[in-house]
């Protein structure tokens, strides 16, 4: 064996990596997944049962924040779990109206760094948002988030949004969409 040939223990850390950045990946993307409109998880879920499903990917002591000269002021900061669940109850409120009805998240630019059972991870994101008055817009962010390894879990610690553009998109731009996802059915 030469010098430069890996040892166990060190292959063994690269793979830890690897399924850090794995799980890492699937946790933002289901993260992404729950916050679209329709929402694609099977059986359907209303509303505050999504939010619920979102909650279960983050820490307790987990903070949402919106930073930048657009997103501070809009979207505000947000620590631990009740008031986190308090921001996504204002972006679905039961009495919406215009009612959101088409919202996808494209995520892209990922780059994830792992330290032992911490990790941060950006991305930039862009999104379609149609609502039923025919109003329409593109939205693109990038996120700067942080995890942690619970239990064996990875979890979101952070996660923190800062405005690239908004754009009105022309109104009824979409024609062909469904009203609810049977995608896992």
């Amino acid at each position: 064996m030469t010098d430069s040939t890996p040892t166990i223990e060190q292959l063994a850390a690269r793979i830890e990596t690897l399924e850090a950045e794995a799980a890492i990946r699937k946790v933002q993307a289901r993260y992404m997944m729950l916050c679209d409109t329709p929402c694609p998880v099977h059986p359907p879920v209303s509303d505050q049962e999504r939010i619920e499903l979102v909650l279960e990917l983050y820490t307790d002591d987990a903070v949402w924040e919106g930073v930048g000269e657009y997103y501070t002021g809009q979207f505000g900061r947000a620590e631990g779990k009740d008031a986190i669940r308090a921001h996504f109850n204002r972006f679905w409120p039961e009495d919406q109206d215009p009612k959101l009805i088409l919202n996808a998240h494209y995520l892209t630019s990922e780059q994830i760094t792992v330290d032992g059972d911490e990790a941060e991870g950006t991305w930039i994101h862009m999104q379609p948002w149609l609502f039923s008055d025919g109003h329409a817009l593109l939205r693109s962010s990038r996120l700067n988030n942080a995890f942690r390894k619970e239990n064996g879990v990875w979890k979101v610690t952070r996660t923190r949004t800062e405005n690239v553009f908004i754009s009105d998109l022309p109104d009824n731009f979409a024609t062909s969409y469904p009203t609810q996802s049977v995608l896992f059915s």
